[in-house]
Formats: structure tokens, C-alpha cells, sequence
């Protein structure tokens, strides 16, 4: 007898108790193992507790909000996260990001494109534990089990988003990427700004990668995009 695969574990964060409860059911009626919490503070306390494959945190909360929420859950876990807010601004969709979180969905929303969204972070997630635990470019080195960066045995310190900015362009090390693939493939959302912010962040990751060392790694091919490479 063939052993059952395991059910991916969400975790709801959600203070409307009818929607909670639908969102329970929906879930588990695609075969997730679903708990659902109604407060910030029950949130941070059951993120912590267990492993989860998926959290999806609302952002108007009582106790805690839900931005201050995935800050603290990303302190300790790079489990991702889906905000579900009725805040539609691109303001609030880009404090979302800073905070840590992967997604972010408008209500309403149609179940299906939730759905599909969950699927695709699950998916990622599971694409992500296979890949090797290390990428080396020359003397930098990205670990992704403790989502560290070294460059000549010196510590990085990065962002969250910094570091999936950093592991990409490595992980794709020699091969030019536009600045329209690294934000559908970094920020994994419908970014509604415009892409102005991966100059912004390649600015930041130069100033703690390259700067401090003679040889630089991450190079600008005008009129496509960018590259990082041994030169």
C-alpha cells in the first residue's frame, strides 16, 4: 500500500468568522489540513508553535495588524504569505512586500484565483526545497537553508527581499535578466508600480555585495536588464 502524501498545513489568519470558516472549507475541500485564527496576537503565537506550508494573513486584525504580523513571522520563518485585505492601494500593496509577505489579494476575490494562487506559492515552496542548499558565484556564497549570504567568508546582511533578489540573479549567474522578468519572478505578484523599484534594489544589493570589494559581480546591460557574473 502506497504511503498517503502529506497535506499541505495553512494557516488563516482572518477576523471575519464567516469568511474564515468558507476559506476553511474551501481549503480542505481541496485536501489542505486548514486551521484558522481570528487575531493578530492568536497568529504570531500559532506561526511560531508549528511548521506551516502557507499562511494567509489578513491585514486588518484586532490586537495586532497583519503587517506588524508578517514582520514577526518573518523574523523567525520564511513560510510564505498571502495578505488578503480590502486595502487596495498600491501604497498598502508595497508595505505588504516590505513586510514579508509573497502575495497580495484584493477583496473580493474570486475562490479560484486564491486558489490558483495558493497552488503556485505551494509549488514554489516544494520547487524551492529541491534545489541545492548552496549557490556559489566566485566568492559569493547563498545559502538557502538559512537564507545567509558570504562574500569572501564576510557576512551580508540582506533584506528579505534583497536576499530572493540576490539568489536570483545567481541562481541565473551569466544569463541577463530584464527588469520585467526579475519582478514577476522576484516580487511574485501583480506589481502595479512601475520597474523602477529592481534599480532601486540593485542599487541597495551593489552597495553590500560589490562596493566593499574589488571585483564586482553584478553588471548593467543597458537596454536589457541585468546580470550577475564573474568578470
Amino acid at each position: 500500500m502506497e504511503k498517503e502524501a502529506k497535506k499541505a498545513r495553512i494557516l488563516v489568519v482572518e477576523d471575519d468568522r464567516s469568511l474564515a470558516r468558507f476559506l476553511e472549507l474551501e481549503l480542505g475541500h481541496e485536501g489542505y489540513a486548514v486551521e484558522a485564527v481570528g487575531n493578530g496576537y492568536a497568529a504570531v503565537v500559532r506561526a511560531a508553535e508549528e511548521e506551516w506550508d502557507l499562511i494567509i494573513l489578513d491585514v486588518m486584525l484586532p490586537g495586532i495588524d497583519g503587517f506588524t504580523v508578517c514582520r514577526r513571522i518573518r523574523e523567525k520563518s520564511t513560510v510564505p504569505v498571502i495578505m488578503l485585505t480590502a486595502r487596495d492601494a498600491v501604497a498598502d500593496r508595497v508595505q505588504g512586500l516590505d513586510a514579508g509577505a509573497d502575495d497580495y489579494l484584493c477583496k473580493p476575490f474570486a475562490t479560484e484565483e486564491l486558489l490558483a494562487r495558493v497552488r503556485a506559492r505551494l509549488r514554489r515552496q516544494k520547487d524551492g526545497e529541491r534545489e541545492n542548499e548552496k549557490v556559489t558565484v566566485g566568492d559569493l556564497v547563498i545559502c538557502l537553508k538559512t537564507r545567509t549570504a558570504t562574500r569572501g567568508g564576510q557576512q551580508i546582511a540582506l533584506t528579505k527581499r534583497e536576499f530572493d533578489l540576490l539568489h536570483y540573479l545567481a541562481a541565473n549567474a551569466g544569463v541577463v535578466l530584464s527588469r520585467e522578468t526579475i519582478l514577476n519572478r522576484v516580487w511574485g505578484f501583480d506589481y502595479f508600480g512601475n520597474t523602477n523599484v529592481v534599480d532601486v534594489y540593485i542599487r541597495y544589493l551593489r552597495a553590500k555585495v560589490d562596493d566593499p570589494f574589488p571585483r564586482k559581480l553584478i553588471h548593467t546591460v543597458r537596454g536589457v536588464g541585468y546580470v550577475l557574473r564573474e568578470e
